[in-house]
Parts: C-alpha cells; structure tokens; sequence
C-alpha cells in the first residue's frame, strides 16, 4: 500500500512539474535545459511526497496540494544545484547524473539554481487560496535566512570542526529540517487554520522526522554505495564533515534515528487514525536504502 502511494504521488509532483516546461517558448533554451536537468531527472520527492500525505491526512484534496507540493520540489532542487557547485561540495553525480554544473557550466548552474527558486514562488502564488501568504512565508522562512541557507552557512562552517551532538542537530535543524517542516505545514495549510491545534502536532512531528532523515542520510553515506545512492558515497568523511555516525558511532545514529522517529509519530496523537499514513512514511524513510 504504502509503495502505491508513493509511486502515485510522486508520478503526480512529476506531472506537475514537467508542465511547467512543456509548450513553452523559453527565451533562454540552455537555462531550460539546465532547469529541467536540475528537477526531472530523478529524485525521491519525499518534500512533496510529506506535503500530500499531510494534506490528506486533514482532509485537503490533492488538487489543492498540487501547487505547494511542487514549489517545494522546486526550492529542494535549487538547493541541490548551487549545493553541488565547487565553492560547496564540488559534487560530480547527483541522482546518477552529472550535476548540472557539470553537464553545463557553473555560471549556468548558478542561474538555473536561481531561476527554480524564483518558480517555486511563482507557481505558489499563482493558487487562490485563502491562506496564500501564510503559504508563502512558510516557504520563504524555510528557504532563506532562518532556514536552509542559514543551514548551509553552518554546515560550511563545520568542516574540519567538533561540533557536539546538540550543534549538529542545529545545524541540520536548518539544512535539511526546515524544509520538512515546510513540507509537513503546507499541506497541513492547505486544510486548516494557523491555529489549528493538529497543525502544531503536524510541526511536532516533521522537526522529529526531518532530523531523522538527516541521520540516516550519514548513515547511508558509511555504508551505501555510489550506484545505489545516486551519488558520491562516502563524500561526507572524505570533506571531514562531522556527521552522526562520528560522534555517535553507527549503530548509535541508527538508533538516535529510530527514537526521533517514534517521537514524531507520537506527536501525531491529536490526528487519530487519519495521520497513520505519516506514521508509516516515517518508518520507511529510515528503512530505505537509497
């Protein structure tokens, strides 16, 4: 059931996002191609794939969690753009390809990092819904200064460093965290109001599985490989980035991964039978391999 799911949904995000460039008279046909190689070719979609299931899980219709669902993706893959260029992690493959500065050039890199950036607000914006700018600062807070660059900015700065246990948590708090949570509190937007008690729940637990994530990304980045992760393994070690299998050892982060997931699925409580579906994603994501 759950695999269903998450072929549908992804198929779904796909659809979406492959309309954005379709029938288009694109003023720049390199910057297109570049774009498209930074969103379609590939991924898991798991940020759209949070943004439908907590949709739902309050009662939103899919429709209406289409346009949150692929801005999101459109900010995640910005990220990955400007994140593989050589001022940050020098990155040859993503997703089993060459990452776009290297299919293109940097200068084309950055600017297609910087135009999907500017879609994804485009296509946010262009839904009528009520609650639109609660949609669009949710997006923003995630992407900017609060979130994911101030992420970015802090794991930059840990390379070669000791940071505990609690500063790395901060840190991915931010990278990989926030936009999570983002996922998690647009769809639940989509549904119900800022003050809604299950969206506060929903926030409880994407902060839980949004670190979960990370963990078992270092931990797959130890004992993945490069045809299977889509990209450079053990990439993090090499770059003497701390991670959670240094300070905690592998089997530590395994089980630091599984506890925050079982603390996110606690807090979903408040939804009832309605939020299993996240309950059941959570687990997956530490289960996967890839």
């Amino acid at each position: 059931m759950l695999a269903a799911r998450l072929a549908a949904d992804r198929a779904r995000v796909d659809a979406c996002l492959e309309a954005l460039f379709e029938t288009r008279q694109a003023p720049a046909p390199r910057l297109e191609a570049a774009m498209r190689h930074g969103v379609l070719v590939g991924g898991k979609r798991l940020r759209p794939v949070l943004v439908y299931t907590a949709g739902r899980a309050l009662r939103a219709a899919d429709e209406a969690l289409d346009a949150p669902a692929a801005a999101l993706e459109l900010i995640h893959a910005y990220s990955l753009v400007h994140d593989d260029l050589p001022a940050m992690d020098d990155d040859d493959l993503r997703r089993g390809q060459p990452t776009v500065h290297r299919a293109y050039d940097e200068a084309t890199a950055i600017l297609a990092g910087d135009a999907l950036q500017a879609l994804a607000f485009e296509v946010l914006a262009g839904t009528a819904h009520p609650r639109l700018p609660a949609m669009v600062g949710t997006l923003a807070r995630a992407a900017g200064r609060d979130g994911m660059v101030a992420g970015q900015v802090l794991d930059l700065a840990a390379v070669g460093g000791h940071p505990d246990v609690a500063a790395l948590a901060t840190m991915h708090g931010h990278k990989t965290g926030a936009l999570i949570r983002a996922a998690v509190r647009l769809g639940g937007l989509v549904a119900v109001t800022e003050d809604d008690p299950r969206l506060a729940a929903l926030e409880r637990y994407a902060a839980a599985i949004g670190l979960a994530f990370q963990v078992h990304d270092d931990v797959l980045d130890v004992t993945g490989d490069t045809a299977t992760l889509g990209k450079a393994s053990g990439a993090d070690a090499a770059r003497d980035k701390p991670t959670y299998p240094t300070l905690l050892g592998l089997e530590g982060a395994r089980a630091k991964a599984r506890e925050l997931v079982e603390e996110g699925v606690a807090s979903l409580a408040p939804l009832g039978a309605s939020a299993a579906p996240l309950a059941e994603l959570a687990r997956y994501m530490i289960e996967r391999d890839h």
